[in-house]
């Protein structure tokens, strides 16, 4: 249950890790190098087929304890595949972390696909899971009323109208859904009345205030234009039947930016703003204040495409500027699988870098902000040295073990058939990684795989973060493709390991997102931001999270609110979730 954890000391984690060697570039001369040492597993996977990056090296003891099952979390992502090859069958679907009903605990939504082939009346619909207090779950879909009735991809949670309850948005293959929250445990479809049905196929959806009106806007990625009649055929190598690439359609859409008015509807101002003028295959987003001139703009990570990131140019229009920013291609000028993206300030200095997830061959790629202009980093023991062999999608950073340093965790799973099975029942299952923060934006792999006591081989997608028992360390909830949903109850910290979590929120009391905090706390600094709509199609727990290791004090918090007012807070004890309401003191 999530009310009880195992501790587990600084020691026996780093006694359980791998450092890894990643690529060093010299000129256009690209070096892979790895160092592994092969160990056994769990008996239930054959790991002679499992790449090298998931062998064990050490028996430690595991981060994180699956506890979907007796949390009473049954979520199953069914993507309909029956041998068409269906390009969306292999792309959804996605989660979102949200207190829906108040009670100060997570609540879990689930985006649900279905069936290409079946009415939207018979598709299986999504799932609503309230928290019952950490302890365990329960499905209240029916009577929240937000199962839906189209194939799904992600979500976007946020208080759009800012009544005081967290509304949930849902990009589908076909017309979106906004689902309003009433405020007594059940939702409204007001996706017609705002305008934001958006009928493309819609992949990672998030929230912002790009016009600093004080309302959130919307900004949708499309992925391609996509039907049953446009569907090819593709081979594997082999020339077995499989799932084309993106490039193959040859069919990059259209993104698409909502304002809101303030009254509960949107306007479509994607044209108006500029956003129109690019196309891309779109499958992550990201919103930040990337050039640091206190207005956000947009980052999208397109698959098979240069990435886009449109400048917010502080009149109500965005100017994309990937390519001379560094940050559209790799080092090499070549265009990669763009899938989860997150924007995080790696080095912890108030700006805020790039990391972005991708097809195996390409290693994730982490892009540092210098000033508003990016360097695509590939060094020894970097936060992508691992993914070389495996496909990322889902995506997350948080400490995890309370140490004052940034963790990442990624969701894999394979888009084509791999030259080995790792799951007799899934040719697309692959391991995901987690990676244990050392500082200086240096990493290394902790094992098992995936940081659990048996590696679990899925095909992962969405990945969402947050602190699901308020125990004060952050949980991980995946979502896998025809498989059962992962819920990952963190047990890497020591009870010596103090942290601190705080919501912020402005002065409507909605989720301040756009906002960042710094505190001070034993002589060290640390940075977060409510970017709580990020990663692959999935949203997160928007109260920001800090590990301050044996540290007994925070100093001083200094919070940067979205409309650039600053204000500064403490000193703080740690152990204790707080709201900050903008302008209102502790």
């Amino acid at each position: 249950m999530f009310a009880s954890r195992k501790a587990v000391s600084p020691h026996q984690i780093r006694g359980s890790s791998r450092i890894f060697t990643t690529s060093i570039v010299f000129g256009t001369t690209l070096v892979v190098c790895f160092s592994l040492t092969a160990c056994s597993r769990t008996p239930s996977i054959d790991t002679s087929n499992l790449p090298d990056s998931a062998i064990s090296t050490a028996a430690g003891e595991p981060w994180f304890e699956e506890v979907a099952e007796q949390s009473n979390l049954d979520f199953r992502y069914i993507s309909g595949a029956s041998g068409n090859f269906w390009m969306p069958e292999m792309m959804g679907g996605g989660v979102g972390l949200l207190d829906y009903d108040g009670d100060g605990f997570q609540d879990i939504f689930c985006v649900q696909g279905g069936s290409l082939e079946q009415n939207s009346k018979d598709q299986p619909g999504n799932r609503l899971y309230r928290n019952l207090r950490g302890e365990r779950f329960e499905d209240v879909t029916e009577k929240a009323g937000v199962r839906g009735s189209a194939f799904g991809m992600g979500s976007a949670c946020a208080d759009f109208d800012a009544d005081g309850d967290i509304d949930i948005y849902v990009t589908n293959v076909g017309t979106n859904a906004l689902f309003r929250n009433n405020g007594d445990g059940t939702f409204s479809d007001v996706t017609q009345e705002a305008g934001v049905g958006d009928p493309g196929w819609g992949t990672s959806a998030a929230f912002l205030d790009y016009d600093h009106d004080g309302n959130l806007d919307l900004f949708v990625a499309n992925y391609i234009h996509w039907s049953k009649d446009r569907e090819l055929r593709c081979n594997a190598r082999g020339g077995q039947r499989d799932y084309c690439s993106p490039l193959n359609y040859k069919a990059p859409a259209i993104d698409a930016l909502f304002r809101n008015r303030g009254d509960g509807t949107f306007e479509n101002v994607t044209k108006l703003t500029g956003i129109d003028r690019a196309s891309g295959n779109g499958l992550g987003v990201a919103c930040a204040d990337f050039d640091n001139d206190g207005w956000p703009d947009i980052y999208v990570a397109n698959d098979a495409m240069p990435n886009h990131l449109w400048i917010n140019q502080r009149d109500g229009r965005f100017k994309e500027e990937a390519m001379i920013r560094g940050c559209a291609v790799n080092y090499l000028g070549v265009s990669e699988a763009g899938m989860g993206v997150v924007a995080v300030d790696l080095q912890q200095n108030g700006l805020k870098d790039l990391f972005v997830t991708h097809l195996a061959g390409e290693a994730n790629r982490l892009y540092i902000n210098t000033e508003g202009y990016f360097m695509d980093t590939v060094r020894p023991g970097g936060p992508g040295a691992p993914s070389w062999p495996l496909t990322g999608f889902g995506i997350g950073f948080a400490d995890f073990d309370l140490d004052g340093k940034l963790d990442l965790y990624v969701a894999n799973g394979r888009v084509k058939y791999g030259q080995s099975q790792l799951n007799p029942n899934d040719p697309y299952a692959e391991p995901n990684n987690l990676l244990k923060g050392l500082g200086n934006g240096e990493f290394e792999e902790i094992e098992p795989s995936g940081g659990t006591t048996e590696a679990l081989i899925a095909t992962s997608r969405g990945l969402a973060l947050g602190d699901i028992d308020n125990d004060g360390d952050i949980d991980i909830c995946i979502i896998n493709r025809d498989a059962p949903v992962h819920l990952l109850r963190n047990r890497a910290s020591s009870s010596e390991s103090n942290w601190i979590i705080m919501r912020l929120l402005d002065r409507n009391g909605v989720d301040a997102i756009g906002a960042t905090v710094k505190i001070e706390a034993g002589g060290l600094v640390q940075w977060r931001s409510v970017n709580p709509n990020q990663g692959y199609c999935s949203s997160n727990d928007p109260r920001v999270h800090f590990g301050l290791g044996a540290t007994k004090r925070v100093d001083k918090a200094v919070v940067k609110w979205p409309d650039n007012s600053e204000q500064e807070l403490g000193p703080f004890e740690p152990g204790r979730i707080y709201t900050v309401r903008q302008g209102s003191g502790r």
